[in-house]
């Protein structure tokens, strides 16, 4: 299996993130970074503060939304930027850790706001070649 990995696609005026990872709990993680590249590049965020959090759903793609929206509802009400994740998953349950730092724009560059995950395109699943996949749609 390959390491994993985040991407973007399109779609209309919002954007979808995707994470992809040899473990469920790794394509939360990529998906996680995916919603920082959003909005400026993940490698230029400081893990100098962690910050834990904790959401529970039915569903794993439920999960994968509140996961993200806990991260959004972060950055919002801290002023930081997340760069580096940890997940852990048991059941319904997600335990969470981000590292990062405050926002400081002219070193950040800030392309917009993530406003929060979405269920439009959500999906988590395990693809063929054993690949988790995480994705959904960002309101921008």
């Amino acid at each position: 299996m390959t390491e994993g990995h985040w991407e973007h696609f399109v779609h209309g005026a919002d954007i979808g993130v995707r994470g992809v990872a040899p473990t469920l709990s790794g394509a939360f993680e990529q998906g996680a970074l995916g919603l920082t590249a959003v909005i400026t590049d993940p490698a230029e965020v400081a893990p100098t503060a962690s910050v834990e959090v904790q959401c529970q759903a039915p569903d794993p793609e439920l999960l994968f939304a509140d996961w993200l929206n806990a991260v959004v509802f972060e950055m919002a009400t801290r002023g930081m930027l997340f760069g580096r994740f940890e997940v852990e998953l048991s059941g319904e349950r997600l335990w969470g850790r981000l590292w990062g730092e405050a926002v400081e724009v002219r070193r950040h560059r800030p392309a917009v706001e993530v406003k929060g995950a979405t269920y439009t395109e959500l999906a988590v699943r395990q693809e063929p070649d054993g690949q988790w996949l995480a994705q959904c749609v960002v309101d921008v």
